[in-house]
């Protein structure tokens, strides 16, 4: 039998709570503030799908690794499908325009279509449109 769970929580370390907040809001994000407080911010992406901003400090109880340098080191690409290209595009737009950096250029292969940023923290974020009408068959 797979296993079936129903939600998603990704924890990402971020060093200031209220840049990271004011840089999502600006995207048109919203917060759960049932789940927020000075040490973490619940990003709701989804009806299922969070993304637990923790500040570096609060990160670090839950796990004896050291955090990563994300200028120069990947953890995690958290890839988030759209509605549309137009969409995408307008993601990505506003995450350049509030600070966000550029990671790669879009990328069209026909049936997919993605483009990514990296957010203040330099967390990779990917947003992608695929039309699985034109996926193409094996």
């Amino acid at each position: 039998m797979a296993v079936s769970l129903s939600n998603i929580f990704v924890n990402l370390p971020v060093k200031d709570l209220q840049r990271s907040m004011n840089f999502f809001q600006s995207i048109g994000f919203e917060f759960n503030p049932q789940f927020s407080d000075e040490k973490a911010a619940c990003l709701v992406i989804g009806p299922n799908i969070f993304a637990m901003l923790l500040t570096e400090e609060y990160f670090k109880s839950f796990t004896k690794k050291e955090i990563p340098d994300t200028t120069g080191q990947s953890e995690v690409i958290v890839a988030l499908s759209a509605e549309s290209r137009d969409q995408v595009d307008q993601i990505v737009n506003k995450a350049l325009a509030s600070g966000g950096k550029p990671y790669s250029d879009p990328v069209d292969h026909g049936f997919m279509y993605t483009w990514s940023f990296q957010d203040p923290d330099s967390h990779l974020w990917e947003i992608v449109f695929m039309d699985s009408s034109a996926v193409p068959s094996e």
